[in-house]
């Protein structure tokens, strides 16, 4: 017999965290290869812009490195910057953090098809898998990206 419960407790998460991670090292010699490396440990990335003399943000990228990957997590370009280029140069500055200073070899995001899936295969990215209805009425792409030769 079995008790559920549904609430939100953050002790739990964070021990049902702890525990998933020692039985996928235990399961897999890559990830257990990156245990005590500087690749093991999800380490956050995060670039914000702004336009010259405004406290404003005009546009911010939030990511995160971890086992030789990037990981985009968050992109956005207010409307009044959209077209001038602020995206791709987000973009290209946590893809040459990542690459040069966190020996990152690859990238991977996900977006929807209403917002940018062509902006990042324009940027190299390609899609190596679709979520259709994510939610319903909309398509989730994930896309990855060789940094570097």
């Amino acid at each position: 017999m079995f008790r559920m419960e549904t609430e939100v407790d953050n002790d739990r998460r964070m021990l049902l965290g702890e525990r998933l991670e020692n039985s996928n090292m235990e399961r897999s010699p890559a990830k257990g290869k990156l245990r005590g490396t500087p690749h093991g440990d999800e380490v956050p990335l995060e670039i914000w812009a702004f336009a010259d003399g405004s406290p404003d943000l005009a546009g911010g990228l939030t990511a995160l490195t971890w086992g030789r990957w990037l990981h985009v997590d968050l992109l956005w370009v207010a409307d009044t910057h959209r077209g001038s280029g602020l995206g791709t140069r987000l973009l290209a500055e946590a893809e040459r953090v990542a690459r040069e200073e966190r020996g990152c070899g690859w990238a991977r995001l996900e977006t929807w098809d209403f917002q940018a899936p062509e902006f990042y295969r324009g940027r190299g990215y390609e899609v190596v898998g679709t979520v259709e209805e994510y939610p319903p009425g909309a398509t989730e792409f994930i896309l990855t990206k060789r940094l570097g030769s």
